[in-house]
């Protein structure tokens, strides 16, 4: 099979290669997957640096990068069920804590980990459910439903942050957002109420303001130590915050007084230890969100494998206007 390895940290260009690898071995209760596309997370760049807290070597000899893709079911182990073959699928979690990912042509792993997807839902979506889709999906959801509820989605330009947005909205939510100016339109087109400039310096105000001087009752939190203080001021009584990322403050002061006489139930969110409820719980929702057509996964560049450094580089650079997505396939199945 052709898949892209590398075998130290460091720059893509520099440890990134494509190679002819033997076909991984099907193990029993796994399944074998014809790969579409691969999906090029933040987590994954990371990885492949080096730059992931506490980790000093590499865990295996040699990695294929990638937790995310879409594919074909191509065979199965024993103990799963035949009529799985042909099915097309989403992949979660494909290289957490295992040497082999999606960026490759094919792929082995445990059957639960490869999701039955709907023939109206295409091969570039489903490469951006695994972490971006499910992250959205249980930070918007992971403390119930938000029917006649206000949800604060902070950073709503962002992959996730752009589908909490939707996805918020289709829970029946009131929503509202924060991203730079030039990225507001973009937001509001998602499906946002109000779309606020994250850096005004009276954005508490303003977000009160926009939920018609209330507080809000769920925030999703992109970069909680940066965003703390505002978090504290506008989350109401009994409120919930669920933060999945503090890259800018990465030892965040927590204003926890604020937070404690409100009562403030504060989640800190990592899509690859949900429990096996909790993810279920998120994969039934996020199918349910995409047969009603409420989920639109913007892709910003599609690179094929061999170019799979550059594509490295792209989520490297940030202000990315959707996905980044490797073709591990020269046809994609449709």
């Amino acid at each position: 099979m052709k898949a892209v390895v590398y075998r130290a940290f460091g720059p893509a260009q520099k440890v990134l290669s494509l190679e002819t690898l033997p076909a991984p071995e099907l193990a029993s209760g796994e399944v074998r997957v014809a790969l579409a596309y691969s999906g090029v997370n933040p987590s994954d760049v990371k990885a492949r640096a080096g730059a992931r807290a506490g980790v000093t070597e590499l865990p295996f000899p040699a990695i294929i990068p990638h937790s995310d893709g879409a594919g074909v079911i191509t065979e199965v182990g024993e103990g799963v069920e035949p009529a799985r073959v042909g099915q097309r699928v989403w992949i979660w979690n494909g290289q957490w804590q295992r040497a082999y990912g999606t960026a490759a042509s094919e792929i082995c792993l445990p059957q639960e980990q490869a999701v039955p997807m709907s023939d109206t839902v295409d091969f570039e979506t489903g490469a951006a459910l695994g972490i971006p889709g499910l992250t959205a999906c249980h930070t918007v959801f992971s403390g119930g439903e938000v029917s006649g509820k206000t949800v604060l989605v902070q950073g709503g330009a962002g992959t996730v942050g752009l589908l909490a947005v939707q996805l918020a909205k289709w829970g029946g939510a009131r929503v509202i957002a924060t991203c730079s100016a030039a990225a507001r339109d973009r937001v509001l087109a998602a499906g946002a109420d109000a779309v606020l400039d994250y850096s005004a310096t009276d954005l508490s105000d303003q977000i009160i303001a926009a939920n018609d001087g209330q507080l809000v009752n769920l925030i999703v939190e992109v970069e909680f130590g940066a965003n703390a203080e505002v978090d504290a001021a506008v989350i109401a009584p009994n409120g919930r915050i669920t933060a999945y990322g503090s890259a800018k403050a990465m030892q965040p002061a927590l204003p926890f007084y604020p937070l404690m006489f409100k009562a403030v139930t504060l989640e800190m969110a990592l899509v690859y230890l949900l429990t096996p409820t909790q993810r279920e719980a998120a994969i039934a929702r996020l199918n349910r969100a995409l047969e009603a057509q409420a989920l639109s996964v913007p892709v910003a560049k599609i690179f094929p494998l061999a170019e799979a450094a550059a594509a490295h580089e792209a989520v490297e650079g940030g202000d990315r206007k959707g996905v980044i997505l490797l073709q591990t396939s020269e046809n994609p199945m449709k």
